[in-house]
């Protein structure tokens, strides 16, 4: 049976794209492979030098390429504000494709500039109001996707709307949890929300398993010699490449008539590693109810209107 790779992905001249956290791991290797397939990819980053270096770096991968720059720090509303604002002007009024991939993991407690917890302000709040947003040019002349990326973590997650601030207790792996379930519910509702519009949009998910980058080296989950001696062996066997986990984000952004509220993973070793294909959502992440009760409180939160679908 033949395997999805890059090899795959369909001529996307004509399009653009806009992928975040674009300047290492499996954003820059989404972004490159976008660029390659002739896509218009602006390189939404937080860093405006390792920003730079990533877009020199997709210009030397694909010298022929539009690759465009944006400054993009999700923890900072203002500056999501300001990022749109720069997209649609690259854009010149037409997006095609959103991939919501940056994010941070296992953080000490930390605040945003707009006083989220960290994780949640970043990984959901940060991607919610950059995609409302960009909405106004998504889906208007044109079929369009958005693609959230969550993770396997998912799985453990759950949603405290009475505890999104951490100011009742704080669990650096469960406010991980929480964000990337909330990037799941938020996919499901955006996409049930085209639909009830008419939009010509599609919200997708995808997960890159256990991949080794940079987000996958913010915190182990072990200390000691002999735990960490036991997890290095583990991360020798089960982890892939950034090259390997970005096919389920290429795959749910470009598939041929995926269908809306898809979710993509790695097929093998317990969606640990492998060719992409459809994902293993938790109960909590098919709760309709939570999604709905979850995207109002999080135009609530960030200010934004919650139905501008």
């Amino acid at each position: 049976m033949h395997s999805w790779n890059l090899d795959d992905m369909p001529d996307l001249s004509g399009r653009t794209a806009v992928v975040t956290g674009a300047n290492s791991g499996i954003g820059a290797v989404t972004a490159l492979a976008l660029a390659r397939s002739g896509a218009r990819t602006l390189l939404a980053c937080r860093d405006p030098e390792r920003g730079r270096r990533a877009l020199e770096a997709v210009r030397r991968a694909a010298p022929r390429s539009d690759a465009r720059l944006v400054r993009l720090d999700l923890a900072d509303l203002a500056s999501v504000a300001e990022a749109a604002d720069a997209v649609a002007k690259e854009a010149d009024g037409r997006l095609d494709l959103l991939v919501n991939n940056a994010g941070v993991m296992a953080l000490p407690l930390l605040r945003t500039a707009d006083g989220f917890e960290m994780q949640f302000g970043t990984n959901h709040l940060g991607h919610f109001a950059l995609t409302l947003r960009l909405l106004p040019l998504l889906g208007v002349t044109g079929p369009a996707r958005v693609v959230t990326l969550s993770s396997l973590g998912h799985r453990i997650g759950r949603i405290d709307l009475g505890n999104l601030d951490a100011a009742r207790g704080y669990s650096k792996w469960g406010a991980y949890a929480q964000s990337k379930l909330a990037n799941l519910l938020f996919t499901a509702e955006l996409d049930r929300r085209a639909r009830a519009s008419g939009r010509d949009l599609l919200a997708l998910a995808a997960h890159p398993g256990l991949a080794a980058t940079e987000l996958g080296q913010a915190g182990p989950l072990l200390s000691g010699r002999t735990w960490a001696a036991k997890l290095e062996r583990a991360s020798r066997l089960y982890t892939q490449p950034a090259s390997a986990g970005a096919l389920p984000t290429l795959y749910a952004a470009t598939l041929p008539d995926a269908p809306g509220g898809s979710y993509y993973g790695p097929r093998h070793l317990g969606e640990t590693r492998g060719a992409p294909g459809p994902a293993r959502r938790s109960g909590r992440a098919r709760d309709r109810n939570m999604a709905r009760a979850l995207w109002e409180e999080s135009a609530r939160l960030t200010g934004l209107d919650a139905d501008p679908v």
